[in-house]
């Protein structure tokens, strides 16, 4: 439907500029503090989702969010230093521009299939970017063999994942499939460790060991009584 379309494509519009925001705050700010910044838009997409009336939020959402959170600056290690307000403002501007998205998506794939909707944010927000990378004069192309490898990996990777965190909201709501986005740094810390042989500090285990529980204890239902 043409409604849908254009709402769509404005998505598109906005999901452009925050990942242009998030790339140009990792430039500027410690990139653990970027990502920090950026996964504060599961709570402002419960507050968007509440403030609006499109969905109640229970105690035990709003809490295992913020617990989540908690664990994922101990997990990420981020240290109070090389601070910089322009980095800091695109990385919140990026969490904004996402719990928009999120919250604004969830009311439109309630009733239609995902996929064509995520289409069409996609395909919008391609050119967009496309658009800025020509007037900024920074699109490079990889130049060795390798480096199209991973170009191409990462590409179909974040496609696949794109369309299937969009399903999820369609299915389980923006504020659950966001606040289950929290294992993301569980499994890129533990990729970390396997792929790149990284070591984890006492207190980044315990953050990751905070997240996980986090999403667990959000997932289980109260007993009936």
């Amino acid at each position: 439907a043409k409604r849908d379309a254009l709402a769509a494509a404005s998505l598109g519009v906005i999901t452009a500029l925050y990942n242009w925001a998030i790339l140009r705050a990792f430039s500027s700010i410690p990139f653990a503090l970027a990502v920090l910044i950026l996964y504060l838009f599961p709570l402002m997409a419960a507050a968007i989702v509440a403030g609006l009336g499109w969905e109640k939020l229970a105690w035990r959402t709003i809490a295992a969010v913020v617990v989540a959170f908690a664990g994922l600056a101990l997990a990420l290690n981020v240290r109070d230093s090389n601070l910089n307000f322009e980095g800091v403002a695109l990385a919140f501007f990026a969490a904004f521009g996402l719990a928009i998205v999120v919250a604004v998506s969830g009311r439109i794939f309630r009733k239609v299939d995902a996929r064509p909707v995520t289409l069409y944010m996609a395909a919008t927000a391609c050119v967009l970017l496309l658009m800025l990378c020509a007037a900024s004069g920074a699109f490079t192309l990889p130049n060795t063999a390798s480096g199209w490898v991973g170009f191409s990996v990462a590409a179909v990777l974040y496609g696949f994942a794109m369309i299937g965190f969009f399903i999820a909201v369609s299915i389980i709501g923006p504020v659950r499939a966001s606040l289950l986005s929290y294992a993301d740094a569980v499994i890129s810390a533990g990729l970390g460790v396997i792929v790149l042989g990284q070591a984890l500090t006492p207190v980044q285990i315990l953050g990751i060991a905070i997240v996980i529980l986090a999403l667990i204890g959000a997932q289980r239902r109260p007993k009936s009584r």
